[in-house]
């Protein structure tokens, strides 16, 4: 068994594809339409899968487009997206920039969440060991839920 995707419904793909690929950094690898089931599923890979994402299609996120408009509650009991990445301080302050609100801020220099325009709960972890703690971090407040 190998783990190929995970799937989140969208309601707005360029919203979504500004989340993820502009702002998050996640890269589109393909695409596909199905005109009778009424759908455009998106397949995204992280920076440096976009190669394993192509050739063995894993790991990567479909972002599924509805295109009757239906109401996505709770996420469905979906959890989150959890991403690795190299500093977290520097990833939270690039997605501030772009206006993506950082719900639970690093304050311990490892661990933040944030959320994409459907209220997917993302998770960012810090690459090897935390950063040590620092300022606007550590004394930032939780916004909203994550």
């Amino acid at each position: 068994m190998r783990f190929l995707h995970t799937m989140v419904r969208v309601t707005d793909i360029d919203a979504s594809l500004d989340f993820y690929c502009n702002k998050l950094g996640l890269k589109e690898i393909r695409r596909s339409t199905n005109e009778q089931g009424r759908y455009t599923l998106i397949f995204l890979a992280a920076p440096g899968d976009e190669a394993r994402g192509i050739l063995e299609q894993a790991p990567l996120v479909e972002l599924t487009y509805n295109w009757d408009p239906e109401e996505y509650t709770g996420g469905r009991s979906f959890g989150h997206l959890a991403y690795e990445v190299d500093d977290i301080y520097a990833t939270c302050e690039r997605l501030m920039k772009s206006g993506v609100t950082i719900n639970r801020p690093p304050r311990d220099g490892n661990m933040a969440f944030i959320k994409s325009p459907d209220g997917i709960s993302i998770e960012l972890l810090q690459k090897g060991p935390r950063k040590e703690k620092a300022e606007p971090w550590a004394s930032m407040p939780n916004t909203g839920t994550w």
